[in-house]
C-alpha cells in the first residue's frame, strides 16, 4: 500500500465538485441490521455520502464509499442510498459519479445485503445509455463491486491505494500477491478492458472526472456538448501527414487547443480510443495505431472500440475515425477470438446513427478497412491523405499471387511484374481510384485535415436517420 495521503469520502465529493455545491442526501441514514456484532458499530450514514452538486455548473449526482464505515461495506441501507441518487439522476437526466472504495458485500446483513448489491446492478443497467456513469476506484473494489466499474462508461483508478479484483490475487490457483498483484491498478490497466485510465493521485483523478463530465452531454436528449472554440477553427497543421502511423499524434494536433483524452492506453497498443473537442464540439476518436500495435487489427483493439462506439452512439457523440490498417492480427491466440470481434465492432458502427467521418490516413486494406467505419458500413464522410492506399490488399501481394506463375519461373519477366505492381496501385489500391468509385467523398491535404473536419461535422449536426424498428440487435 502507499503512504500517499487519501482524502475522506466527504473530502473527495467536496474536491470534485464546485465549490460550495454539494448538497448531501441521506446523511441521518444508519445500518437497520444489529446482527453479528453490528450493534457494537456506529454506521454514520451508512458507510456512503450520497448527494448532488455541480461541475462547472452543470447538475451531477456523487455517491462516495466511507471505507472506516465497516470498510465502506454494501449493505441495505447503504445501496439505498445509491439506488435513490440513481433515480433522482434519471429523473433529472443528469450523470451519476461514483468515488468507490468497498470491501463488498456486508457479511453480517447476508440476504438483505445480497438483494443490495442487485439493486445497484439494475439500477446501473436502467441508466445505462440515459445518463453517463462514470467511476473512481480510490481503494478496495473487490468481488460483486467490481461488477460496478463494469456496468459504468468510464472507470479510473489511482495508481498506489486502488484495488480491482473479482477474485483477490491469494484465491487464484498457482498464486499470491506477492508474486502477480492481479487487483493492482497497473496490472488491471493493462490486463483488462475495465479501467480507462490510472491516475497518480487522488486530486489528478477527480480532475480528469471533472475534465470528462465537461466533455458529455448530461443525458441522452441533451446536445449541450458544445463550448466556444478558443482554437482557430482553419488553424493549418504542416507536415501532417508524415505522421500517419502515429495516430495519437494526429488527434492531439488537430484537436482544440491540443487536448486528447485518452482511454485504454496501456490495454490494446494497435487502438486508440478517446475523447477530444473539435470546433468547440465535443468528438469520439477511434484510431490505429501503426507506430505501437503494428498495421493490423487485434481482438483487444476491435473489443474496446466496438465498446466505446456503442457508448458514443448512446449520448449522439460524432464519431472520427482515423483508419490505417492492413489486415488482421495472425497468432493463433487472435485467431480464437477475432472474428467474433470484428463481428462486435463492424455491427457497432453500421448501427451508430452518430454523425460518423472517417479519415484513411495510409493503408485501408480489405475487411480490416471496412470495420474501420468506411463508407460501406455507413460512414457519413470519408476523406484521405492524397498518400492513402484503399484496396482489397498491398499491391506486392496482390501482384505475387496474380502472377504466381511468372514469378516461379527463372525466366520470368520482371518488368512485366513491376509494371503490373504499378498499374494495380494507380488503378485500384490508390485513394483516387477509390475517390472514382465514390468510395471516398474527397481527398485532402494533411494541413487543412482539422478544418475539413471541423466542416464535415458540422455540416452533419442536424443529421437524423430513420432505422427498421427492433427491440435491440443481437450483437
Amino acid at each position: 500500500m502507499s503512504n500517499k495521503l487519501t482524502l475522506s469520502a466527504s473530502d473527495r465529493v467536496r474536491a470534485l465538485l464546485d465549490d460550495s455545491s454539494f448538497v448531501e442526501i441521506g446523511s441521518y441514514v444508519t445500518a437497520r441490521c444489529t446482527d453479528f456484532n453490528t450493534k457494537d458499530y456506529e454506521t454514520p450514514a451508512d458507510g456512503v455520502v450520497t448527494g448532488y452538486g455541480t461541475i462547472d455548473g452543470r447538475l451531477v449526482y456523487v455517491y462516495s464509499q466511507d471505507a472506516t464505515v465497516l470498510g465502506g461495506s454494501i449493505g441495505e441501507m447503504h445501496a439505498a442510498k445509491i439506488a435513490k441518487i440513481y433515480d433522482m439522476a434519471l429523473k433529472m437526466g443528469a450523470p451519476v459519479i461514483g468515488l468507490v472504495d468497498c470491501a463488498g458485500l456486508r457479511l453480517q446483513e447476508a440476504t438483505d445485503s445480497l438483494n443490495a448489491f442487485g439493486s445497484i446492478y439494475l439500477k446501473q443497467t436502467m441508466a445505462s445509455g440515459v445518463v453517463p456513469q462514470i467511476t473512481g476506484v480510490f481503494g478496495v473494489c473487490g468481488g460483486g463491486a467490481a461488477v460496478i466499474p463494469g456496468l459504468s462508461d468510464i472507470t479510473f483508478m489511482v495508481k498506489d491505494n486502488a484495488q480491482l479484483f473479482v477474485n483477490s490475487p491469494n484465491t487464484l490457483d498457482g498464486n499470491y500477491k506477492e508474486k502477480l498483484d492481479t487487483s493492482s491498478a497497473d496490472y488491471q490497466e493493462a490486463n483488462s478492458a475495465l479501467v480507462d485510465e490510472v491516475l497518480e493521485d487522488e486530486a489528478t483523478l477527480l480532475g480528469r472526472i471533472r475534465q470528462v463530465v465537461a466533455m458529455l452531454p448530461s443525458n441522452n436528449e441533451d446536445d449541450a456538448n458544445y463550448a466556444e472554440c478558443a482554437d482557430d477553427l482553419n488553424r493549418e497543421i504542416p507536415n501532417l501527414e508524415g505522421l500517419s502511423g502515429d495516430a495519437r499524434t494526429v488527434l492531439t494536433h488537430i484537436a482544440d487547443n491540443n487536448i486528447f483524452v485518452e482511454f485504454k492506453k496501456e490495454y490494446a497498443k494497435d487502438m486508440i480510443i478517446g475523447l477530444m473537442k473539435l470546433g468547440g464540439t465535443t468528438v469520439g476518436c477511434i484510431a490505429n495505431q501503426v507506430q505501437d500495435g503494428g498495421d493490423v487489427l487485434s481482438t483487444n483493439g476491435a473489443y474496446i472500440a466496438a465498446e466505446f462506439v456503442n457508448f458514443l452512439d448512446a449520448f449522439n457523440i460524432p464519431i472520427l475515425t482515423l483508419t490505417n490498417v492492413k489486415g488482421y492480427k495472425a497468432t493463433i491466440g487472435e485467431e480464437k477470438n477475432i472474428a467474433k470481434a470484428v463481428a462486435k465492432l463492424t455491427y457497432a458502427f453500421a448501427n451508430a446513427t452518430s454523425p460518423k467521418v472517417n479519415l484513411v490516413m495510409g493503408d485501408a486494406y480489405g475487411s480490416a478497412y471496412l470495420t474501420m467505419n468506411s463508407k460501406s458500413i455507413g460512414a457519413d464522410i470519408e476523406y484521405a491523405w492524397k498518400t492513402a492506399k484503399i484496396g482489397t490488399m498491398d499491391a506486392d501481394q496482390a501482384v505475387k499471387i496474380m502472377y504466381a506463375d511468372e514469378l516461379s519461373k527463372k525466366s520470368g519477366d520482371k518488368k512485366k511484374v513491376d509494371a503490373a505492381k504499378e498499374a494495380y496501385v494507380e488503378t485500384m489500391s490508390s485513394a483516387i481510384s477509390a475517390a472514382k468509385r465514390g468510395f471516398v467523398d474527397d481527398i485532402i491535404d494533411g494541413a487543412a485535415t482539422r478544418k475539413r473536419l471541423i466542416a464535415a461535422f458540422e455540416m452533419l449536426y442536424t443529421k437524423r436517420e430513420d432505422r427498421p424498428i427492433k427491440k435491440h440487435g443481437a450483437m
